[in-house]
């Protein structure tokens, strides 16, 4: 079965580059991003990772832990951030799920069950389609998901504004517009009443239809 944005994220033990983890404890009470790779070794993973690294802190900021996950061992996966540091001078601090059995990329249905149980003889190529960004939240919904080609490299900036929209319309009720950054304006949901929007936003907000209603991110910190 496919999965949606809305459930919950299979849960999964496995052994990672800080050790071995039960990915739902391993969680807690934060936000979580999973990143997928193809295979080790391969030159836009490279990339990814040394950008997700220089960013750690800016996600920690935000209460969200980083994990990646690659279909190889814990053993390529060490020797690859050595790798990473040489390449980029970027050290990657966050886990690496080691993945050499193909059993998480299943269960999150980037490979289907006729690919195996081993990554012995696969190829980036035999994977190309565990490329993707599972964004999870406390309570263990996938509350967004990317997927990208291997020709293609991720950008982490735009993964941090994703986090940045998904955690506030958790906390109020907006929607964040096109090209949206953390500290522009906000819609209004249509499921509020303009009564409801003058209790909740007393300085009130500007409306260019009846139904786009803009509110200042500023004008939230005053309400939960």
């Amino acid at each position: 079965m496919s999965l949606r944005i809305g459930d919950i994220a299979p849960d999964f033990s496995a052994e990672t580059t800080k050790g071995r983890i039960d990915f739902h404890e391993w969680i807690g009470d934060q936000w979580c991003i999973l990143f997928s790779h193809p295979k080790d070794f391969t030159p836009v993973c490279t990339t990814e990772l040394a950008d997700a690294a220089s960013l750690e802190k800016k996600f920690e900021r935000r209460n969200c832990k980083l994990i990646g996950l690659s279909v190889d061992s814990v053993k390529d996966h060490l020797a690859w951030i050595t790798d990473i540091k040489i390449a980029t001078g970027r050290q990657v601090r966050f886990p690496l799920i080691a993945d050499s059995d193909l059993r998480v990329a299943k269960r999150y249905n980037m490979l289907p069950a006729s690919a195996g149980e081993s990554s012995a003889g696969r190829t980036a190529m035999d994977n190309y389609t565990v490329r993707s960004v599972f964004f999870i939240a406390p309570d263990k919904t996938i509350r967004a998901m990317m997927t990208y080609p291997m020709t293609t490299g991720r950008e982490f900036g735009e993964i941090l504004r994703l986090l940045d929209s998904l955690q506030l319309t958790a906390r109020h009720k907006v929607a964040t517009p096109a090209g949206w950054f953390s500290d522009g304006e906000v819609l209004i949901a249509p499921s509020v009443s303009n009564e409801e929007a003058e209790t909740l936003y007393p300085d009130g907000w500007r409306a260019t239809l009846p139904y786009m209603r803009y509110v200042k991110v500023a004008a939230l910190g005053k309400r939960s």
